[in-house]
């Protein structure tokens, strides 16, 4: 398990130029270096402005309110349709970084100066979120779950709607809420 920035750097196989690159990128900023959820985080007086990270597929900078962001030069991609705040630019390789490593020092003081503007995404409330049939319906007739759904935090709820929802089968939905109608009564989320 990586433990600190340096570790994680140093430890990466499949995007290591790429991430030391990237690294570097940020450092010319007045952004400091820190490391949360596994990953180097850069902040401006404490607040998350951009993290690295990579996939199978392609490492990214991710922009933690990069929905609030131009992109003029429309690079930022939403991760899927429910993320709300955070954008990605991605890359392949070095070159890819090189080409727009302008924009990419663009975007990062377009987002420092959102931190200092005080902006923030409006984000949707969990009503807000697609309640499948299958659940309301389990709700309608089991009360006890109803109330216990109602007494979770809204980020609990949102990300068993989430998970309920994401299921492209009737039959698939069904047995989702089935399999966590005892964590929702005993109050803990998806992933508790």
């Amino acid at each position: 398990m990586i433990k600190s920035v340096e570790s994680f750097f140093e430890e990466s196989k499949k995007w290591k130029k790429e991430y030391a690159f990237l690294r570097m990128i940020i450092l010319e900023t007045d952004l400091k270096e820190d490391f949360k959820w596994g990953k180097p985080c850069y902040t401006f007086h404490g607040n998350n402005i951009v993290l690295i990270h990579g996939f199978k597929d392609y490492c990214a900078l991710l922009f933690n309110k990069g929905a609030l962001l131009k992109d003029d030069k429309n690079v930022l991609v939403q991760q899927t349709k429910n993320v709300q705040a955070a954008r990605q630019i991605r890359f392949t390789d070095n070159e890819e970084i090189k080409k727009i490593e302008s924009v990419i020092k663009t975007y990062i003081f377009e987002a420092i100066e959102v931190e200092k503007q005080g902006l923030d995404v409006k984000m949707k409330k969990t009503s807000d979120f697609e309640m499948p049939n299958e659940f309301k319906q389990e709700l309608e007739k089991n009360s006890d779950l109803k109330k216990a759904f109602n007494l979770l935090t809204p980020g609990r709820q949102r990300g068993y709607l989430l998970y309920f929802s994401g299921a492209k089968q009737s039959n698939t939905r069904s047995n989702r809420i089935e399999k966590f109608k005892e964590k929702i009564h005993s109050g803990k989320g998806l992933n508790d």
